[in-house]
């Protein structure tokens, strides 16, 4: 894991960092709907999970856009090279487990070693994962609600800066399935054009074959 401290003299979002940092709460949501027919039919038909076949190509897409590898760590700003998932993984007892899920390029690889995770926190009963980090995008997956918007727990006391995006339950409509979509960030940190930017970038890699 590499980081690179972000100087404060000179840069773009110093105005808007400075602003918001102040808030009790930073963070702002936005929900969209997205397209998943492709996505979903590639899955089903390659006998793979739809879960972990969208949840990669949204942290791909996180991966490719700089303000969401932005971290605030002990009041200073750092872009990581990289941003890994920490997803809530569902147990049939109704509990939920959090796994941490290093980003891999390699889709094949991320899966593989997904799997792994997945089937540990299944076999436990602990909350939180064995490790963790600062370079990581809480993800969440709530596929019994098509939800409008998403708010989430949090301890105002506790500095966090981690994007949270959650997926909802795919709905279909004359052969178009879509999904909800939402996305929490820190807006010192990033902007709606931003989460625009990933919400583009999440739609064109589940469009593709």
């Amino acid at each position: 894991m590499k980081k690179i401290l972000i100087k404060q003299e000179g840069w773009l979002r110093k105005p808007h960092y400075d602003f918001f940092s102040k808030f009790e709460k930073p963070f702002f949501g936005i929900t969209v709907s997205v397209d998943c027919t492709q996505a979903y039919r590639v899955a089903k038909d390659d006998k793979s999970s739809f879960f972990l076949y969208y949840l990669y190509r949204a942290l791909k897409a996180a991966n490719q856009i700089e303000n969401f590898k932005y971290r605030i760590v002990d009041g200073q700003v750092f872009l990581f090279d990289s941003v890994n998932a920490s997803p809530t993984i569902n147990r049939d007892n109704g509990t939920f487990g959090f796994a941490y899920l290093n980003y891999n390029e390699i889709e094949k690889i991320f899966v593989e070693n997904a799997n792994r995770e997945i089937d540990m926190v299944r076999t436990t009963n602990n909350l939180l994962p064995a490790i963790s980090g600062q370079n990581v995008i809480h993800f969440s997956a709530i596929p019994w609600l098509d939800f409008t918007a998403v708010s989430h727990a949090r301890s105002f006391s506790y500095p966090d800066s981690c994007p949270k995006i959650s997926f909802g339950r795919v709905s279909e409509s004359d052969g178009i399935r879509k999904m909800p979509l939402s996305v929490s960030v820190h807006h010192g940190l990033m902007d709606a054009y931003h989460v625009g930017l990933f919400v583009e970038r999440f739609q064109e890699l589940l469009n593709e074959y």
